[in-house]
């Protein structure tokens, strides 16, 4: 049985319908709203049996999201959470077979588009690219940014895909990008719970929103409720519309248009949404449409009971006030249909729903079964000359819904009992485990980044190039020159941030390129690090190639969460559905003062795997990389050096045009006595170090390795060591935090351990954060005497005679 055809709404425009089409519009709305009841109500069940390891389910949201579908378009974008199944359903976003498919984590793609079973049930996208990364027409589809269950998370995204649409319609030299716009006319559909609108991200995407006056449309599914805990501690008033009142626009102001509707009216709901939604795509004026009295059937989620916390009155009264009870009692009373087409209606839907279930639970299944026959037969041949093997396989095979998990760890540890027993059979499984273990890490591991045709290593390299009589600039010049460059080779491109419009960014990176290219292309914005990100996520999910800037390193705290929830692990969670090709600019490492010397790198690479990490010394560097990251399609994080900026650098012939390779490390100076790596600012101390080791007769070699993430893809590190024999870490992260890192990678990854004849070290800034002044840098950072005097106690360890103490 067939069981993946797209169920759809459509709008209700009376003053156009028959009575019988609009009977018939009503009828289709309360199946689809009906079978999505019984699909929580049944995923619920099979979390319960053990069949999926957790559910979280949208009962009780049915007909506001039967009413917001009605308005959505080809063309339009969802940044929503794991309560919108309806909504999925009626656009025909998820089938109810991928929806089960999702609960079961099947990791096929084609059974699970949203995620291949890379996220729980109920987060939702659709897939943007075509299997080699390429873009699909995104005008012709229903778009659903992918989901993430970190509440109030996917508004900062939200804000970025509206921003699109302003973008679109307002500069003209995008009206080629066919495949992402239809002038501007597509709508970004926001939805969130009513708790989770305390988050601060909440507010910062509000107000973004009012400001920019972009279309978005957000809707609050207000049940009273944040799992446990009552909207009186929740929100002021204990109404979110009501606190935002002030947003409503007027004669004199923009701002929103607010509406309130109840969660069980259908007419209103329809209504509403209709008015509401009209009003964001013509006007592109924000709109917030408050869904109150929503009903929460089953409580938050499979993890227990909402009897726990509500009282026998509110149970009583979200029986009577559940919408599909409301809805089929006003659909009796208005002669829509009578009870006993209703009744056969709902069984037919039962049925439809149980259907769907069992056929994905059948073809999640279906290639595992043979993976487990084969598991089993090959344990079993070995067992022949084994018979410790025959526990293992008899458990296998009486495990009547075996997974993955069960059946390689079975042949694992038949392997491991049968070490040093070679035979025929055993070379049989050894195969097979190989050949499943690359089968798993494509199902499991794959696509951290897209892969596609325009990755990071398909960009060719260009060298810079110079002439004799090249000026010498300060090193913002550079970077001025290739960002002009780059804005006139492609349209496509925006930046944003904290005084980068009219005075260019505090180190004059863009001076004077607003007045060039105009104020959409290069924006000032309110001092909002998570949504100045989100603007960025959605801007590039919509095919422009954004570049968010941050204005201080230690300010990314402020937008980590989104980076690493959201844009690290975009491509990851779509098995390569979506990309955001964003660029996030920031300044780091050597200046003076708690907040303005930060090098928290520790921590960037624990966050953001799914980014690349470039932490270039120079700005010329900074350009190239630049250069190549804008012409690729994955996202970056580039460091640049604060103490640079007015350093004199040599002004490229081919500013914009010349590219610096990423996981390519440089020796900038050769030696070979002991390596030295090191990145960024500390670089041109460990350089200033490196000449009066020289007149010790000591003889440095420095590696820059560019890039973090990715580092040394072609091992210079290790080669280094193999002629030095001594390794030396210098950072200016925390103790511990950066050089960890990088040890790891060169000992480990790259097998540097085995060329060394002492102990590795590592020399970095203090566990505090650098106090102000100078002589704060001074006692707090690496400095050129710790260097020094590093170096030379690791060559006293190696030859005291030659390398006397010093102290």
């Amino acid at each position: 049985m067939m069981l993946n055809n797209k169920l759809t709404t459509n709008p209700i425009d009376a003053s156009e319908l028959s009575f019988e089409a609009f009977k018939t519009i009503v009828i289709e709305d309360y199946k689809i709203a009906f079978e999505s009841r019984q699909a929580s109500l049944l995923g619920r069940k099979e979390v319960l049996t053990g069949k999926a390891k957790f559910g979280i389910f949208g009962d009780g949201k049915e007909l506001p999201q039967i009413a917001m579908a009605k308005a959505f378009k080809d063309g339009d974008w969802r940044s929503g959470y794991y309560r919108d199944q309806t909504f999925a359903f009626a656009t025909g976003i998820c089938t109810m077979k991928e929806f089960f498919a999702q609960l079961y984590a099947n990791p096929d793609v084609e059974a699970d588009p949203a995620s291949a079973g890379r996220q729980m049930n109920c987060h939702f996208s659709t897939r943007s690219l075509n299997e080699d990364g390429s873009w699909k027409d995104l005008t012709k589809m229903k778009n659903s940014s992918s989901d993430i269950a970190p509440t109030g998370g996917q508004m900062a995204r939200l804000v970025g895909l509206a921003y699109a649409s302003k973008l679109y319609r307002k500069n003209p030299e995008l009206d080629y990008l066919k495949n992402f716009s239809v002038k501007g006319n597509e709508v970004a559909f926001g939805t969130i719970g009513n708790a989770s609108t305390s988050e601060g991200v909440f507010f910062e995407a509000i107000n973004a929103a009012g400001v920019l006056q972009i279309p978005m449309a957000i809707s609050i599914w207000d049940d009273a409720y944040g799992i446990s805990v009552p909207a009186k501690y929740q929100t002021t008033k204990e109404d979110i519309s009501e606190v935002l009142k002030g947003f409503q626009r007027d004669d004199q102001n923009a701002g929103y248009e607010i509406y309130k509707v109840k969660g069980w009216d259908y007419p209103a709901l329809c209504e509403t949404y209709q008015q509401a939604i009209q009003v964001c795509r013509n006007e592109h004026v924000p709109v917030m449409i408050h869904v109150t009295e929503v009903t929460q059937p089953q409580g938050h989620s499979t993890s227990g009971s909402h009897e726990r916390y509500k009282d026998k009155s509110r149970l009583a009264w979200e029986k009577e006030y559940d919408c599909l009870r409301q809805m089929r009692m006003w659909m009796l009373e208005s002669a829509i249909i009578d009870e006993e087409q209703l009744t056969a209606l709902e069984n037919t839907a039962k049925i439809f729903v149980r259907e769907a279930q069992k056929e994905a639970w059948n073809e999640f299944l279906a290639d595992i079964k043979i993976e487990k026959d084969e598991a089993v037969k090959m344990i079993n041949n070995l067992a022949v000359s084994n018979p410790l093997l025959g526990k293992i396989t008899g458990t296998l095979a009486n495990t009547p819904d075996a997974q993955r998990k069960e059946i390689i760890s079975s042949a694992r540890r038949a392997l491991r009992i049968t070490r040093g027993q070679p035979s025929a059979e055993r070379d049989l499984l050894m195969d097979w485990y190989y050949g499943e273990r690359a089968r798993n890490e494509e199902r499991y591991n794959s696509k951290l980044f897209n892969d596609g045709k325009e990755s990071i290593s398909t960009i060719s390299i260009t060298e810079a190039s110079y002439h004799d009589d090249n000026k010498m600039v300060d090193g913002r010049e550079v970077l001025n020159a290739c960002f002009d460059a780059n804005f006139a080779r492609d349209h496509r491109l925006v930046a944003f941030g904290e005084d980068l419009g009219a005075i260019g960014d505090v180190n004059q990176g863009f001076a004077g390129l607003q007045a060039k290219y105009g104020e959409l292309r290069i924006t000032d914005t309110g001092i909002r690090e998570m949504t100045i990100i989100g603007q960025g996520i959605g801007l590039a999910l919509r095919g422009l190639r954004p570049i968010a800037e941050i204005q201080y390193l230690d300010y990314l705290l402020y937008a980590i969460n989104i980076l690493s929830d959201d844009l690290a692990s975009l491509s990851y969670r779509t098995k390569g559905g979506q990309k955001a090709p964003l660029i996030i600019r920031t300044r780091g490492h050597r200046l003076e003062g708690v907040w303005h010397s930060g090098s928290p790198i520790s921590m960037i690479l624990g966050s953001l795997r799914g980014l690349h990490l470039c932490v270039p010394r120079n700005m010329t560097q900074a350009a190239g990389m630049y250069n190549t990251l804008l012409r690729a399609d994955e996202p970056a994080l580039v460091i640049e050096c604060l103490n640079g900026y007015r350093l004199k650098e040599m002004m490229p012939d081919n500013v914009g045009e010349f590219t610096v390779p990423l996981g390519k490390a440089e020796i900038i100076r050769e030696g070979a006595d002991i390596t030295i790596v090191s990145y960024g600012s500390t670089l041109r101390v460990v350089e200033e170090a490196a000449e009066e080791l020289a007149l010790m007769d000591i003889s440095v070699e420095i590696i820059d390795p560019q890039t973090l993430l990715p580092f040394d893809t072609d091992h210079q590190c290790a080669a280094s060591l193999k002629k030095t024999n001594k390794l030396l870490i210098v950072d200016e992260d925390v103790p511990g935090g950066g050089s960890a890192y990088l040890l790891q990678q060169i000992l480990e990854v790259q097998g540097g351990y085995y060329h060394l004849d002492g102990q590795p070290q590592t020399l970095s800034a203090k566990a505090h954060r650098t106090p102000y002044g100078t002589d704060g840098d001074y006692f707090t950072k690496p400095s050129v005497d710790d260097v020094i005097e590093t170096v030379y106690s690791m060559m006293h360890d190696h030859n005291e005679t030659k390398y006397p103490a010093i102290y």
